[in-house]
């Protein structure tokens, strides 16, 4: 299967609202602190990571700065890892970044058919601009069940429950959880991922009011800025993330050997 390589393109730095600026390096380190896999080695500043297959990020090696090897022997050392965890080979790779294109040339291609998307977006934006009251963080079993399904595997418990500054929030009616959505406080970034709302309850505004809710949460905590990841095709997301003064920061693909 052939592709298409989007031409490099300058990477810039965003200041968060207090000053402080986050590099695209910086920015994805922080991300992945904030969603911890099951199993992390690193390689030079490159992170391996697995979660028995839960999520992309969690189940791929992040690529930024220097393996502190060749490119293609750290890719090989990558895919020993992956095949001692059980996992599909994968290379998270910031668009444009200076590994993207001898990870390339080492024989590897955009995981097209990757099942969250071949392209994710990094959206940034002041959690000052839209937080509105504080959540509540509330371990239910209605949150899991929205967030991960109704099976929650040690994997999701550990990406999912790690960490000191975790906020499991939600909306609910009754006994029943009908919006959740998780945060997690690293340095001063608000990391949001696993926003979900119950079909049967969309379209009323609980996406925007559970964002405002754990963006209060997140500077109670000492964050200012949130941070996420939206695949590129989910515009109604992007929308909504953009209506809350979020702005894309930068973008990542998949890479995997071109023999997979």
């Amino acid at each position: 299967m052939c592709h298409v390589t989007t031409p490099a393109r300058k990477i810039s730095s965003q200041p968060s609202q207090d000053g402080r600026v986050h590099t695209v390096d910086h920015l994805e380190s922080l991300c992945a602190r904030a969603w911890p896999a099951l199993a992390e080695v690193p390689l030079g500043d490159w992170l391996m990571r697995a979660a028995a297959g839960f999520t992309g990020r969690a189940n791929s090696t992040l690529t930024c700065g220097d393996p502190g090897m060749p490119v293609p022997d750290a890719l090989r050392a990558a895919q020993g890892f992956a095949r001692e965890h059980g996992i599909k080979p994968t290379a998270h790779v910031v668009n444009g970044s200076p590994p993207e294109s001898a990870i390339e040339s080492a024989g590897w291609r955009i995981d097209l058919d990757h099942p969250g998307g071949a392209e994710s977006l990094v959206m940034t934006g002041p959690l000052e601009k839209f937080a509105e009251g504080e959540a509540e963080s509330r371990d239910l079993p209605g949150w899991w069940e929205l967030t991960a399904g109704p099976e929650v595997s040690a994997a999701q418990r550990h990406v999912l429950g790690s960490g000191d500054g975790v906020c499991f929030a939600s909306i609910t009616a009754g006994d029943t959880v009908i919006a959740a959505v998780r945060g997690a406080v690293v340095e001063d970034v608000l990391h949001v991922a696993r926003l979900a709302v119950r079909p049967s309850h969309r379209r009323q505004g609980l996406a925007r009011r559970l964002m405002g809710e754990l963006a209060g949460w997140g500077l109670a905590q000492g964050a200012t800025t949130c941070a996420l990841q939206v695949a590129e095709h989910n515009e109604p997301a992007i929308r909504l993330y953009e209506e809350l003064g979020c702005t894309e920061h930068h973008r990542y693909r998949y890479w995997i050997p071109a023999g997979s």
